[in-house]
């Protein structure tokens, strides 16, 4: 075998080293999307659900009760497309319902309403760094996924390309700054 030869096989090595572990990095990032994607659903699940026992309890007067019951419903029943809206309109009602110092009170003041109240404020909390956490690991992945080398040898193979999850998650402040 000739020096050259020698040399030509050394660098195509290196370059398919480098493309595997490129593959593998990518793979990795599309693992933390998905785990990432599930912590976000769960905690918006758990934002739903704790909403939406908080309407049923009776500690809220009706009409609020009622706002929240249905944004709460039709979060935890909204279909993949329609989930970023949905999770929005929860986001608004729970600003409408606790937007005011005295409602949080009420609630905090019935029987079990400060448990209620407390779970529902961390539920409220965790949802934006779940959010955060996806969408960390979605651009991180997107930045991979632009570079010429993986799109011309194909690294992501068939996985879709990552989708942000955009929502209004801003928590109702009274209910935040009472926590606090």
């Amino acid at each position: 075998m000739t020096p050259t030869l020698i040399w030509i096989l050394v660098v195509l090595v290196a370059i398919g080293l480098y493309l595997s572990w490129t593959a593998g990095r990518l793979d990795r990032l599309h693992a933390r999307i998905d785990a990432a994607r599930a912590a976000l659903d769960a905690q918006l699940l758990r934002r739903a659900s704790v909403a939406q026992e908080l309407a049923t309890s009776g500690v809220l007067d009706p009409a609020a009760s009622i706002v929240l019951y249905e944004a709460a419903h039709a979060a935890r029943q909204a279909e993949e497309e329609q989930r970023e809206v949905a999770e929005s309109e929860l986001s608004q009602a729970l600003r409408a319902v606790f937007g005011e110092a005295q409602q949080v009170e009420a609630v905090r003041e019935a029987p079990g309403g400060d448990a209620a109240a407390h779970e529902l404020t961390e539920a409220v909390r965790r949802v934006p760094m779940a959010r955060r956490f996806h969408n960390d690991a979605v651009g991180a992945a997107r930045r991979l996924r632009e570079h010429r080398k993986v799109r011309w040898f194909r690294l992501a193979g068939h996985a879709p390309f990552p989708m942000a999850f955009e929502m209004d998650d801003e928590p109702p402040t009274a209910l935040v700054e009472r926590a606090a």
